[in-house]
């Protein structure tokens, strides 16, 4: 009895730690995302190193825009192409999701982390995805500010 006491009151902790994600946090994910590691279903990790591309998203006061990938050069610009998805953000039971369509397909990602560094999402095959906030990169110019 007292084991079955010990595993409820751990997952009602695991449960209540859990960030809620409130409309006024989308704006959080506008901006630039780097992603640093893949966790599984089964629990294994696939940690990145340096990545060639970022996830750009920009999502506006309707909670709809797109997301692009972008690669960061060596003066602080990005180079993209016309390739996107568009991505609208929905709110069901407590939870927020992703929604994004391209003319050849549509699916949804949770969003389960969201502040101003980390972005966690996971998708229908239960893989999270693990974002960090990323800027430009400006090795020239004597290190001056990118715009």
């Amino acid at each position: 009895m007292k084991n079955v006491f010990k595993i409820l009151l751990v997952s009602f902790l695991f449960v209540a730690c859990q960030q809620k994600i409130e409309p006024a946090d989308i704006a959080k994910l506008n901006g630039y995302w780097e992603i640093e590691k893949v966790v599984f279903d089964k629990g294994e990790d696939k940690d990145y190193g340096m990545n060639e591309s970022y996830d750009y998203f920009m999502i506006g006061a309707d909670n709809t825009g797109t997301r692009q990938k972008v690669m960061p050069q060596l003066d602080g610009t990005f180079v993209t192409n016309d390739v996107h998805e568009d991505v609208k953000v929905r709110f069901k039971e407590g939870k927020a999701f992703l929604d994004y369509s391209t003319p050849y397909m549509k699916w949804s990602e949770e969003l389960i982390a969201l502040t101003d560094s980390e972005l966690v999402l996971l998708n229908a095959e239960k893989k999270e995805y693990h974002y960090k906030k990323a800027g430009p990169i400006n090795i020239t110019d004597n290190g001056k500010k990118t715009k």
